[in-house]
């Protein structure tokens, strides 16, 4: 790809590491300019700075998405510095963890995973969407997953949230399809990532077993599931809205 998005503007969510910070870094190649928001600044911070190094223009700007007034602010901070906000990925989430049943899940469990999860999901788009409706135009990806699409058995919550981040992109694609904004998911498989890290603590086994279940042999990584965000945001996919990319090497397809 060359130059896919230059000079637009691109606002990516959980932007600190993993998915995140690839998604950012590929923005950059492609020309754009990238507002960075994460709950870690230090990790944020190092984000922007690696955009800079590959000469693209970016800011950080510390958000909790699951307050209302902070994502409000970013995005009227992506428009005071930059003048529009033309993508949105909208990245931010939590694993489950520990892992329990679905009648063992904690009620905090839950509310703490959902309300990242998905009601982030859902607040960054009702603040980054009037921005694009005065535009005229604009393109979001939400990241769900393949527990989006199918699930396991100990991941109740998580299962809910990637779910409900699914029919929640359908749905705003749908209001939006006429006023020229588009919005698709992308379902990642299992990405080496730290969240990724976090879960397999303690069982060296894990990436062993997840290679040997994947057909392509192999885990992903952060790059390929950014190589797909780009992408859904660009002109290259303007027929494509209310999809859920799987990103996860044939997992689902088994």
């Amino acid at each position: 790809m060359t130059q896919l998005v230059k000079d637009k503007v691109a606002l990516v969510t959980g932007g600190s590491s993993g998915i995140g910070r690839a998604t950012a870094l590929a923005f950059a190649r492609e020309g754009a300019k990238i507002v960075v928001a994460d709950i870690n600044i230090e990790g944020g911070e190092e984000t922007v700075k690696m955009v800079r190094e590959r000469g693209s223009e970016s800011i950080f700007v510390k958000t909790d998405v699951t307050r209302a007034a902070e994502v409000e602010a970013l995005v009227k901070r992506a428009v005071e510095t930059y003048g529009r906000l033309d993508y949105a990925y909208n990245n931010a989430g939590v694993e489950e963890s520990p892992q329990r049943t679905t009648a063992d899940c904690t009620e905090e469990d839950w509310d703490r995973i959902v309300s990242i999860n998905l009601k982030g999901v859902w607040l960054c788009m009702k603040y980054e969407i009037p921005q694009m409706l005065r535009q005229g135009s604009g393109a979001i990806v939400n990241t769900s997953s393949i527990f989006g699409l199918v699930s396991f058995a100990k991941r109740p919550a998580y299962t809910a949230s990637k779910h409900g981040i699914v029919g929640l992109t359908k749905a705003a694609a749908l209001d939006y399809a006429s006023a020229g904004i588009r919005v698709n998911a992308v379902c990642p498989g299992v990405i080496r990532t730290s969240m990724l890290a976090r879960v397999w603590a303690g069982s060296p086994e894990a990436e062993e077993l997840a290679n040997a279940s994947s057909p392509t042999g192999r885990i992903g990584t952060p790059e390929e599931v950014a190589e797909a965000v780009v992408w859904l945001c660009s002109d290259a996919a303007s027929f494509v809205t209310g999809h859920p990319l799987a990103v996860d090497g044939g997992w689902t397809a088994k």
